[in-house]
Parts: structure tokens; C-alpha cells; sequence
């Protein structure tokens, strides 16, 4: 059950490039990061950086990646494929993979994501992630692309459109406040109900605007470039220590054996 989102760009294909691949300009629309940075890479090898996202004041989660590009395809189209990989203890993500796809459409750019990972903690992991985390990254990352489209399209900075958001966001709640202060039960959950259903502002980022599931079997097929670059290259994450197993104490005929060579 991997994560699909799928939005459409009205920009050039190396504006949307650029700020999808470039490090500084990607962690400025992705909400799913606070920080990505590159780490040392050999000439002609995939990129390799490392990723923190800050869950509290005090405490960020990071893990390490490692990326690689088509930016030149018969077809016209782009691609680039990541794997990723956290040895924090508490990052409920263990390792996964995905994938960005370009596609050029008319005067717009099909921008298409897919991604899967593994979690840790066991049963309990799978439970949180099912009923929790997997649906709020999946809303971050479709947040994220529509953020990334009023970039492109309206010039709205990541920084002013998280603004906005949160503006919006408080004005919505305070009219739900005022209303329950002013009036009845009733009344207050009619004004949350319409404050939960009404279209953000044109202006305002909004996951609902992409697409959640692929439309066909090619947009969920991941490239090829991915295959490669999961069978070539390894995240440099620490190695899990190894247990000493102590061998078994001698019985029986064995035992008697060992006995008499030590005579």
C-alpha cells in the first residue's frame, strides 16, 4: 500500500527541476523535511545526503539517502529515484524507496511521486503507521506539491504560502470559538462542519487539489532507474551489533570424548 500523489505544473521543466533537485530549494517546500543536505559523493556516483525532520523543539529525526536523475530520456520525460533509510530509534520508518517522474503535458508538467517504506516496532509499528502516520505523510506530501505549484505558478514563496496557511487556518478556528461563545451546539457544529468542507483560499496550499491514486498501471509503475539503483548502492548506516553466541557446554558421549583427549 504505497503512497501515491500526483499534481500538474504550469511551469517550464527546468523550473521544476531545479527546485525539486536541488537540495536548499526542496527542503523549503517540503513539509515532510526540515533539513537536506548533501554528504561527500564520488565523481559519477548517485547523490547522497542527509535528511532531519524536527518533531519537537529539542528532538529531530534524521536518516541518510541516496538519489540518482534522468534528465535527458527519449520521451522527454525525467525521472529520479531515491532509497532512504533512518537508524534513529525513534523514526518509525526503517528504510524505503521511491521515485519522481516528470512528465511534459501541453503547457503543463505532470509531477508524480511514489513511494513505500518499511517500519520498525514490530506489530505495534504497523498499527501506528497504518491508522496514523501513513495517511498524515501521505496528506504532507500532497501539501507539499501543491505548495510547490503556487511557487511556480504564482510566485508564492514556501515561506509566505505556509503563512497563509497558517492564517487561514486560525481564522477558521476562531470563527468556530466565536461561534460556540455566541450561539448553541447546533449552530457551532454547522460552522465546523462548513469550516472543514470549504475550499482553502486559490492562494492557500490544499492536499485535496492532487491526485491520491494513479490513474493507470503506468503512473504507478516505478522507472527502472530505481531497480539499478537499489541493486548497486548501499546507505552507509551503522551495522547492527552482533550477538556472541557462546558454544553449548559439552554432555553426554561428547563430553566423555573431550575428557579422555585431555588426559
Amino acid at each position: 500500500m504505497g503512497i501515491y500523489v500526483e499534481t500538474r505544473v504550469r511551469t517550464g521543466l527546468d523550473t521544476l527541476w531545479e527546485r525539486t533537485q536541488q537540495f536548499r530549494q526542496h527542503r523549503r517546500w517540503d513539509v515532510r523535511f526540515t533539513d537536506i543536505d548533501p554528504l561527500p559523493t564520488a565523481p559519477g556516483e548517485p547523490r547522497r545526503f542527509r535528511y532531519a525532520t524536527r518533531v519537537l523543539p529539542f528532538l529531530a529525526v534524521s536518516g541518510t539517502g541516496v538519489s540518482a536523475g534522468e534528465k535527458h530520456r527519449p520521451d522527454g520525460t525525467r525521472t529520479s529515484a531515491l532509497r532512504f533509510a533512518s537508524p534513529h530509534p525513534l523514526s518509525l520508518i526503517k528504510d524505503g524507496s521511491g521515485y519522481w517522474r516528470y512528465v511534459p503535458d501541453g503547457d503543463t508538467v505532470r509531477f508524480v511521486t511514489g513511494y513505500d517504506y518499511l517500519t520498525r516496532w514490530g506489530l505495534l509499528g504497523r498499527a501506528v503507521d497504518r491508522a496514523i502516520f501513513r495517511p498524515l505523510i501521505g496528506w504532507g506530501t500532497a501539501w507539499s506539491f501543491d505548495r510547490l505549484r503556487l511557487w511556480c505558478e504564482r510566485g508564492i514563496t514556501p515561506e509566505r504560502a505556509l503563512r497563509q496557511a497558517l492564517a487561514e487556518l486560525a481564522a477558521r478556528l476562531a470563527a468556530v470559538a466565536l461561534t460556540a461563545a455566541l450561539t448553541g451546539p447546533v449552530t457551532t457544529c454547522a460552522v465546523l462542519a462548513l469550516t472543514l468542507t470549504l475550499p482553502p483560499l486559490p492562494t492557500t496550499p490544499a492536499a485535496r487539489r492532487c491526485l491520491r491514486r494513479p490513474p493507470d498501471r503506468t503512473a504507478r509503475t516505478a522507472p527502472r532507474l530505481l531497480d539499478r539503483l537499489e541493486k548497486s548502492h548501499d546507505l552507509d548506516l551503522p551495522a547492527r551489533p552482533r550477538r556472541r553466541v557462546r558454544p553449548a557446554a559439552p554432555t553426554g558421549s561428547a563430553s566423555l570424548l573431550r575428557r579422555a583427549r585431555q588426559r
